[in-house]
Formats: C-alpha cells, structure tokens, sequence
C-alpha cells in the first residue's frame, strides 16, 4: 500500500502543480501578448478533478475530513469500536451507492460519445476519475475497516486536531 500512498501524494502534487502552472502561462499569455491558451481553462477543469477525488481518497487515509468525534471520544472502548465499525459499514455503503451512480454516468457517456468542449477528448475518459477515485475511498474504508476488526485501532478518527494543537503550541513555547 505504500506504493499506492506515494501515488495519491504525487497525483495529487502533481495536479496542483500543473493547474499552477497552466493558469501561471495563461495569465503571461493574456497580458504580455494578448493570446492565451484555448483549452487552458478547461484543462485546468480536468486537473482540479482528477486532484478532488484522488483527494478524498487521500484524506480519508490521512484521517483528515472533518468529523465529530466529541461523543465518540467519551464512549468506552468496546462500544466506541462498535461504533466505528457502523460508521465505517455506513459509509461503505454510502461509497457505493456513487460508486454504482458514477459507474452509470461513465458508463452513458462513453455509449454517447461526447467530447469536451475545448479538446479532442471523449468526455468519458476524463469521467473515468469519478469511479476510479471512489473505488479508491472504498479501498481506504476498508483499510480502516481492517484495522478495527482486527484491534489496530478503537476509532474512525485517526487524527485529534486538539492533541495536535496543545503539540503545537508548546513546541513553540520551547522555541521562544
């Protein structure tokens, strides 16, 4: 899994620099020569997508989408491991049902035909993103399905926000 960790993070890197990029070189194109890139705009699209669900696929290993756990954390340990594992079947079955829709779409949109509107490009093959980052997230639950079942960890929620903030906070108190 690490391989495919360190893919995310370069995707992810890569999309953003790449959109920095483009807009960077249509910005000069715009107001230094007053030309631009015709599919600029449209491809920035493209690149914002691919990072959003490769994205959530990565924030949700990470640990880093936003969650309300106050309740969670006061619970003993049995009952908030039991309760983890329904959020986390929950949300399987919430991935699935748009994994299955977004399947669908792809799936119509490649019997269509349609290309983007700027590029040669057959809409379908920038959709594909849709259901191959969603199979992602469903990897990813189920990672941290595992880890429950198996007594890795107790919680759904890998990151403490507040635990990381009183970290923070006295390491720049050490500093001063």
């Amino acid at each position: 899994m690490k391989l495919l960790d360190r893919l995310e993070e370069w995707l992810i890197s890569l999309m953003l620099f790449g959109m920095t990029a483009l807009t960077f070189t249509q910005v000069v194109m715009r107001y230094a020569f007053d030309s631009g890139i015709s599919w600029g705009l449209e491809m920035t699209g493209v690149m914002f997508a691919f990072m959003i669900f490769i994205g959530i696929s990565y924030g949700v290993r990470v640990g880093s989408h936003i969650g309300v756990d106050a309740l969670v954390k006061l619970m003993p340990p049995g009952a908030r491991k039991v309760s983890s594992i329904l959020v986390v079947l929950l949300c399987l079955l919430y991935v699935g049902f748009i994994l299955v829709g977004a399947t669908t779409y792809v799936s119509k949109m490649m019997d269509v035909g349609i290309e983007l509107e700027d590029m040669p490009i057959e809409r379908w093959k920038v959709l594909i993103v849709m259901p191959i980052g969603y199979a992602l997230v469903a990897l990813r639950f189920l990672q941290i399905l595992w880890n429950l079942v198996t007594g890795k960890t107790d919680s759904l929620h890998l990151a403490d926000e507040a635990a990381d903030a009183l970290k923070l906070k006295a390491s720049e108190e050490n500093s001063l």
